[in-house]
């Protein structure tokens, strides 16, 4: 996995190079995955290149503790954006709007939503792309919000399982409070894999092997990923007709009858 990671760096270092940003700005959530992302991106770019963002939203003030946490033993810079009063605002003036209360669902997708917003203004306004923090995981199960979580420019984890990001986070000096803590993503009571029905082990297990070896847990698995295809499919687009490829077929085609 050294070697692996070392790979990674590299990948980051060059592909921020290659479209000409400034640095990169991480969503901080004082988690495992944006601690591993600080850290590689620390070590591809230096430390003067990449700005952390703390956004609680009617959030736990050990998760803020976390992300410093991990800013500090990064030596990266954490701005803290406390979006509660952005979401109370924005929620409130759309159920007047349509004079009902927003489904319990769609109020928890409005915070990642937000934040990734936030993300946006500040990278556009620094020259910075978005580092995105999701793993394998959690994508194969669809555990992430569409226009969320799920955007970014560049995504270093994408391909690893939560094992692996683990595994990663001990080789590039993760904090282990940071490793050890359950996944929670801040949006609601219960852990991660509380809120799935599943453990991440499993869903690795399934990946890898198409089964977890429990009959149960991989009807569950095999449940989300199917309901969640369509937060990896790209967006549906009309396919207009080309008429003037229609009317030279059509041409050439006469031509030769």
């Amino acid at each position: 996995m050294e070697n692996e990671v070392n790979l990674v760096i590299e990948w980051i270092k060059n592909y921020v190079e290659s479209v000409g940003a400034n640095g990169v700005v991480i969503g901080n959530s004082g988690g495992k995955d944006s601690a591993v992302v600080t850290g590689l991106c620390t070590k591809a770019l230096g430390n003067d290149k990449v700005l952390t963002i703390a956004m609680p939203c009617s959030s736990i003030q050990e998760d803020i503790a976390d992300a410093k946490l991990v800013a500090d033993a990064f030596d990266v810079q954490m701005l803290t954006m406390d979006l509660t009063n952005t979401y109370s605002t924005l929620t409130s003036s759309i159920e007047q709007e349509i004079k009902t209360s927003i489904p319990n669902y769609s109020s928890i997708n409005i915070k990642p939503r937000l934040r990734m917003t936030t993300l946006y203004a500040i990278a556009q306004a620094k020259g910075f792309l978005v580092a995105g923090t999701g793993n394998l995981c959690e994508s194969f199960v669809g555990y992430t919000t569409k226009w969320g979580d799920n955007a970014s420019d560049f995504n270093p984890l994408a391909e690893f399982s939560v094992r692996e990001v683990l595994e990663i986070g001990k080789i590039i000096g993760v904090p282990s409070k940071i490793l050890e803590k359950a996944p929670n993503d801040g949006l609601g009571s219960g852990s991660d894999e509380d809120k799935l029905g599943v453990k991440y082990s499993q869903i690795e297990d399934y990946i890898k092997n198409g089964t977890c070896g429990n009959a149960e847990a991989d009807l569950k698995i095999e449940k989300l990923h199917k309901a969640s295809q369509h937060k990896r499919d790209k967006i549906p687009v009309y396919k207009r007709i080309n008429f003037w490829w229609i009317f030279f077929k059509n041409l050439t085609y006469n031509k030769i009858l």
